[in-house]
């Protein structure tokens, strides 16, 4: 494992792991060692953020009842502390808010503690992001729509009462809620903004400020004393979060020698976490998009710091919401590939979680000036992190096709009512999840063969949901892709071998460094796709599994798919068809039952091939 570590990882990272593995190990040890690490610092103004109200308030008055009833119902609970986790849970920490305290399990974490003397992973008190959720203050967001559409006082208020009450039970560097350099970026980021609509109505007090000032104080603190881990160690989107928190912290403390550092460091950090075909280091479109909306904050506030990010920054920026237009079905869904926790960090649209345009919209008009969807929902992020009206900004519609982003290991093919996608990675970057050649196949607004999701990094579920049997690729008997250790270390990694593309088709060979190779074709044909895969390796048996909501009928000849009773799609194929049940998690901490249709195919000197003819019902 060490050396696998030291070849893919490389050494520094082993290096600099080990160094902080011994920095929480001293701290331990010695508590005062922790000052070593601290920075002095004093916050002098927090107005980074500057919103125009008028044009958020004529778009949300537009708003059908529904769409407004379901913003104040969801801030009027987020008031008595049942606050909306993860894009799609409510859960309730009870009012006032117990800011250490999992829902979950009704567990709680003596706030006493200091943060690393909490451990990560906890079995009795269960996943830490479940303490975290509510600590991000995403639920702010409502508070200030609700506000916007009702000009009702409780809803500053509650943003001021919890603001004070969240200070009086997380001093710095106390509790779960200073674990994290990233929660502490977003926590600034979220009161920032708030704090910006409700300063517009003049309803903010010296007190509210004071206490605004206090945690972005204690927030910068913490992710300027663990910064080295996440630079050096992690390299993901908590690295970008956390310099975006280096940004807010200096030029809120007047430091413009590391303002001018941070930005130098934002640069660099893009240019390595975005690839040049619109591919994201994290493997993982969830992900991505996390990343995109940091960088719409980034661009919003250029003009308080008077310094940008370089032109290519924003091209590399640009191509990765382009290669997310082309992966998105109409709906504005896209695949749930790689490892996807629930975040939504701005929910300032009425569009579902799921729904990739109010991103993908917003970040093509900052860096364009073009909006590429029609008039709809979506727009209202864009006039929280843009400075001009709607009207002023033209529409430039994009044509969705056939796309293959190599570098990025993506390839796709457009059907009249829909796509497919398929995964081959060269991976230089640490992988997420155990997915190659895994397909997605979407028809009519269905994701008839889907990935599994995620889960939660705490459970056994989202461990398996992670693995080579929850995707649809081939599964060689007692073999994984590669290897893995916790809910984040895979080593051993797979290569690609032999990779061709064309409109109609694909080719391309993985190989396994736990002894075995799938090569898989995809061809397009006039009524939808042939898949052929080879597996070669030692063992009796191959499996390739399906994952589908839709309901399953086996076949003499196959399989087909159903949805709401109608045939959507039959699969002709060869082998024993097994359908078992299976989940699927479209939202963090939430599943859903569903169906792996596995085909097992014999392995004969040590190969097995098989095909899929898929056919979609026009």
């Amino acid at each position: 494992m060490i050396k696998s570590l030291i070849t893919e990882y490389g050494l520094p990272w082993v290096i600099n792991r080990s160094l902080y593995s011994a920095k929480l190990k001293m701290m331990g040890i010695i508590p005062n060692s922790e000052k070593m690490f601290e920075k002095n610092i004093h916050v002098k103004r927090v107005d980074i953020f500057n919103l125009k109200i008028e044009p958020i308030e004529d778009f949300l008055k537009e708003l059908s009842r529904k769409k407004k009833t379901e913003i104040i119902s969801i801030a009027n609970n987020a008031i008595e502390g049942k606050i909306m986790g993860f894009s799609s849970v409510e859960l309730d920490y009870g009012n006032p808010v117990k800011w250490h305290y999992n829902p979950i399990t009704k567990e709680e974490v003596d706030r006493n503690l200091k943060w690393y003397q909490i451990p990560d992973f906890d079995p009795k008190r269960g996943d830490i992001k479940a303490i975290w959720e509510a600590s991000r203050f995403t639920h702010f967001f409502y508070f200030t729509r609700a506000y916007l559409i009702t000009k009702d006082r409780k809803y500053y208020d509650a943003f001021s009462n919890q603001l004070n009450g969240w200070l009086h039970e997380n001093y710095y560097p106390y509790g779960a809620n200073y674990k994290c350099g990233q929660e502490a970026t977003l926590r600034m980021i979220n009161i920032l903004i708030a704090y910006s609509v409700f300063e517009s109505y003049r309803l903010i007090t010296p007190k509210d400020e004071e206490n605004v000032r206090l945690i972005v104080e204690g927030s910068y603190k913490k992710v300027l004393s663990n910064f080295f881990y996440a630079y050096r160690c992690i390299k993901n989107n908590h690295t970008l979060s956390e310099i975006t928190g280096l940004i807010i912290g200096a030029w809120s403390c007047k430091d413009e020698r590391r303002l001018k550092q941070a930005y130098a460091l934002l640069d660099k950090e893009i240019q390595k976490q975005f690839l040049p075909d619109g591919g994201y280091i994290q493997y993982s479109f969830n992900y991505q998009r996390f990343a995109l909306q940091l960088m719409e904050f980034v661009i919003k506030i250029s003009k308080k710091t008077n310094i940008a990010i370089s032109e290519r920054s924003e091209n590399l920026i640009k191509n990765s919401a382009y290669l997310l237009y082309q992966m998105q079905d109409e709906t504005g869904d896209v695949p749930n590939y790689g490892s996807n926790d629930g975040a939504l960090i701005y929910p300032v649209t009425s569009c579902g979680y799921r729904d990739y345009k109010p991103v993908v919209n917003t970040i093509f008009a900052l860096i364009e000036g073009k909006r590429i969807y029609e008039p709809g929902d979506y727009d209202e992020e864009l006039l929280w992190f843009g400075d001009e009206r709607l009207y002023h900004i033209p529409i430039s519609l994009i044509k969705k096709k056939h796309s293959s982003f190599i570098k990025s290991g993506f390839y796709s093919w457009r059907h009249n009512a829909g796509f497919l996608m398929t995964v081959l990675q060269d991976f230089k970057t640490r992988p997420a999840q155990l997915d190659q050649h895994h397909i997605d196949l979407w028809h009519k607004g269905i994701n008839v063969f889907c990935d599994s999701g995620t889960y939660s990094y705490a459970t056994d579920i989202g461990k398996n949901m992670a693995l080579t049997s929850a995707h649809n690729t081939a599964m060689m008997q007692g073999k994984e892709q590669m290897k893995k250790r916790g809910p984040f270390l895979i080593y051993d990694w797979t290569r690609s071998r032999d990779v061709k593309y064309a409109d109609d088709g694909f080719t391309g060979t993985m190989i396994s460094q736990n002894g075995y190779e799938h090569t898989r074709n995809i061809r397009k044909t006039d009524r939808g796709y042939l898949i052929t895969d080879g597996v070669i390796g030692d063992g009796e048996y191959c499996d390739f599994n399906f994952h589908t909501p839709c309901k399953v009928k086996k076949v003499a000849t196959g399989f087909e798919l159903f949805h709401d009773e109608h045939l959507i799609c039959n699969v002709k194929t060869e082998g024993i068809v097994e359908v078992k049940k299976a989940y699927r998690s479209l939202y963090y901490m939430k599943k859903d039952e569903i169906y792996c249709v596995s085909i097992r195919g014999k392995m004969v000197n040590k190969k097995c091939s098989t095909s899929f003819e898929i056919s979609l019902i026009k």
